[in-house]
């Protein structure tokens, strides 16, 4: 091969034969499977030629046609030693390295790459310093091939033969298990001591390595020998307790969850797979993590009541007395549990019924849902779904995950104890869902009353019946409740409290409550009657009976602290000297304006926690007919302004208006308590009233309050929530109350006793709004209303302020 090395030219062409994943140093001898056309073409020129081929490495291995930049330019001059065709067309090729060589150009890249490559010989000259490099790295290797027992150490002895600098760093890189970057880094090394110093780090390298993996491997053994050892050990003591007679501590929880699962009366499903469990942790080795999970499992299943229940009270009448005695009022769901109890004594299997109350904070739906459950005597379970996100919260997670357990029905009913209990699930309306799920999907399977009999928790994994459960869901308000949701409960709607009822819950359940709570006697305080009233008008203002709790709370507690200073001493507590207990009063009752003013209209709204009054106040001012509309209102309410306006720029001749008062007027409409968002079209009769006063100069009936959506060409359209803004109206001292006609079946829900102080006007059209709302430009004041109002006003037929369609501008007869 000398021979032949100095024959042969310093730059040669030759065919190129790119390397996938693999590096070819001189001196090696390596068996290449060649199979890509190019690469193909190359082997056969080179046989054609004196078989001498270019061998370079390819920058990335799975480029199937690499170009000249994804090649490195540093290779290996290489002879075929010997080529065989494999099936396929594929050929194997023993090729041997016979010296480094680098791409100058690339001449050809079709059908083969062919390139002209510069060979670069080894300087071997063996100066002290090479030597000892030299021996330092024959010291390494030798390591080397002692740790990593991967080479022969037959191949030590030949290594060790090699005098020549050079050829002894190529031979022990190419016995090196190297990624192909550090091949290349030794390969491109064209100075002998710089490529003897690469491998004697590289090697320094690789044996830390193997110290480490050395290391890992007696660790393993060590511990795989304990674990051997315990498990001779624990066979021993089974032996030896077989033949004493002695249970093994497994064999014995065995048997014992055997006769729990027996005691049970599981169904015959559940009690096939219990048994299936039992036998699974006979088999496996108590220390195993799984162990843990099968108990658990087991635990759960056999706390679950499978086939426990509770009796329920078919007692109609002693099931009314005990709602009547936690609750005053609340005719419709005292009603419905009534119907239900009914509906229960004459047929024995009834599925459970699954009731929505819905209403605003404080008027008592989860202690209703309680006084029921008490009623019925069965077992009551709450469950709060605020802020629940995750799915699995509801249906449980899967045995899989670490930490795993059920959701949070199954949870409720083991705790109930029985499977007919009362399940309340709270604040159904203040779900959400995130990345991990839609709890309130989850939750249609256990409020469908045709799928929860076969209730599926991920954990469980086997059906549980949910049908005999009676569940009570909670919710301030139906709009954030998911439509699907919504359709498989019976909405209970419960709108708030009256004077009247707020009165007696005060005085019969509130302050009884809260003088035991406070360590006081009957005897010790005393709360007149007008003094709740004071404080439920003055002090409150709410659709429930929270904020009176409070407040009767407070005057618990400073009567507790002056008769803890004098025992003897006897607390009365007046309307006249309640502020010296509450401080002054928050609200000023009865809101309705004092005088009627023109520009000025007072409205009726909803909100979550009750009716509300909206005063509606119109500017006019001089300008070029731009319309302002400020106290942060919603689109609607927008746009019921502006439909406003435009009824009253049509009937402009029938008012008295000036026809061009848009052009020459700038209107500016406010809805005092700005900071509130304010939104729908129940103002919508309201701003078009307050707009007739202001341009008209009538001013609007004080005692006056409206609500109805108005149309463009002065329809009056019906709207919702009449109860509570019938009951705002009262409290604000309101004697008249203009709604839709359509809205006349909703007065049935007002009480009584408020129907007859009120009266009632029912429009259909604005026309029929503006002469009961303003007064007539001569007066300044209604009349004080007689003792005697009448309960329902029919509204009187369209007035002259009517005019023909022909003279609304812009209309058009087709």
């Amino acid at each position: 091969m000398t021979e032949e090395k100095k024959t042969r030219p310093s730059v040669q062409e030759l065919p190129l034969l790119p390397l996938r994943g693999i590096l070819v140093f001189p001196y090696m001898v390596i068996h290449l499977d060649v199979g890509r056309e190019r690469s193909v073409s190359a082997i056969d020129q080179a046989m054609l030629q004196n078989r001498l081929i270019f061998l370079a490495t390819q920058k990335e291995a799975q480029t199937d046609q690499p170009r000249q930049e994804e090649i490195y330019r540093v290779g290996t001059i290489a002879e075929i030693k010997q080529l065989l065709k494999l099936p396929g067309g594929t050929l194997r090729v023993l090729v041997e390295g016979l010296a480094r060589a680098e791409i100058l150009e690339y001449l050809e890249t079709e059908p083969f790459m062919q390139v002209r490559a510069q060979e670069h010989e080894d300087v071997e000259i063996k100066t002290p310093a090479v030597e000892a490099q030299m021996r330092a790295l024959l010291t390494q290797f030798e390591q080397y091939v002692k740790m990593s027992k991967k080479i022969p150490p037959e191949t030590f002895v030949t290594v060790v033969a090699v005098e020549e600098p050079g050829r002894l760093a190529d031979i022990v890189a190419s016995h090196l298990t190297l990624k192909t970057l550090e091949k290349q880094r030794v390969l491109e090394a064209l100075d002998v001591a710089e490529r003897l110093e690469i491998l004697t780090e590289v090697l320094t390298k690789e044996m830390e390595i193997l110290e480490l993996e050395r290391k890992i491997n007696v660790r393993v053994r060590k511990q795989m020998e304990k674990t051997q050892k315990e498990y001779y050990l624990r066979e021993q003591i089974k032996a030896i307790q077989k033949e004493l007679g002695d249970k093994d501590d497994r064999v014995a929880e065995s048997e014992e969850l055997r006769e729990k699962i027996a005691k049970a009366k599981l169904p015959k499903e559940i009690e096939e797979k219990a048994l299936r469990e039992v036998d699974r942790l006979e088999k496996m080795p108590p220390m195993v993590a799984e162990a843990t999970v099968v108990r658990n499992y087991l635990d759960w299943l056999l706390a679950l009541p499978w086939s426990k229940q509770t009796k329920d009270r078919m007692d109609i009448d002693k099931a009314e007395q005990v709602l009547n005695e936690d609750h005053y009022g609340l005719e419709k769901p005292k009603e419905r549990i009534i119907e239900y109890l009914a509906i229960r004594k004459l047929v024995q299997k009834m599925k459970g019924p699954i009731l929505c109350l819905v209403g605003p904070p404080g008027v008592g739906k989860t202690s209703l849902a309680r006084s029921i459950a008490r009623a019925l005597d069965r077992k009551f379970v709450r469950l709060s779904l605020g802020g629940v996100r995750d799915e699995a919260e509801i249906r449980g997670h899967r045995r899989t995950y670490i930490g795993a357990m059920p959701g949070r029905i199954i949870q409720g009913m083991r705790n109930a104890g029985s499977k007919n209990p009362l399940f309340l699930l709270d604040e159904i309306d203040k779900m959400s869902m995130d990345f991990r799920g839609d709890p309130s999907s989850a939750l249609l399977e256990v409020l469908d009353p045709e799928q929860n009999s076969t209730f599926s928790d991920h954990f469980i994994e086997v059906p549980f019946d949910l049908s005999r459960v009676m569940f009570i869901t909670t919710a301030n308000g139906m709009h954030n409740i998911p439509r699907p949701l919504l359709d498989r409960m019976e909405t209970i709607y419960i709108p708030g409290y009256t004077e009247e009822e707020k009165l007696h819950i005060a005085t019969d359940y509130l302050i009884p409550k809260q003088i035991k709570e406070h360590g006081l006697k009957k005897d010790q305080i005393q709360i007149s009657e007008n003094t709740v009233r004071r404080i439920i008008r003055e002090y409150t203002r709410e659709a429930g009976v929270r904020n009176l709790e409070r407040e009767i709370g407070s005057l618990c507690r400073k009567s507790a602290r002056a008769i803890v200073k004098e025992p003897q001493k006897k607390i009365s507590i007046s309307s006249g000297n309640l502020p010296t207990y509450l401080g002054i009063p928050r609200y000023r009752f009865g809101l309705a304006e004092t005088e009627s003013q023109i520009g000025l209209a007072t409205g009726l709204a909803w909100t979550e926690v009750g009716g509300d009054t909206l005063a509606i106040e119109v500017a006019l001012l001089a300008g070029k007919g731009s319309l302002a509309l400020t106290g942060k209102l919603g689109d609607v309410m927008k746009e019921s302004a502006h439909a406003g306006m435009t009824y009253v720029r049509s009937k402009t001749k029938a008012l008295g208006i000036a026809e061009n008062f848009h052009q020459s007027t700038d209107v500016h409409i406010h809805v005092p308590e700005g900071a509130i968002p304010k939104d729908g079209p129940s103002a919508g009769i309201t701003m078009a009233t307050a707009l007739t006063s202001a341009l008209t100069g009538r001013a609007v009936r004080r005692e006056v309050a409206m609500t109805g959506e108005i149309t463009l060409r002065g329809r009056v359209l019906p709207v919702g929530g009449i109860k509570e803004k019938v009951l705002a109206a009262h409290r604000a001292g309101c004697t008249t109350v203009i709604m839709p006609a359509d809205n006349k079946k909703d007065l049935e829900d007002v009480p009584a006793n408020i129907r007859r102080k009120l009266r009632f006007v029912l429009v259909e059209h604005m026309d029929q709004v503006l002469p009961e709302a303003l007064l007539e430009p001569e007066k300044v004041e209604m009349p004080e209303p007689p003792e005697t109002i009448p309960a329902l006003v029919e509204a009187p037929p369209l007035t002259p302020l009517a005019v023909p369609m022909e003279e609304v501008p812009g209309y058009q007869q087709s």
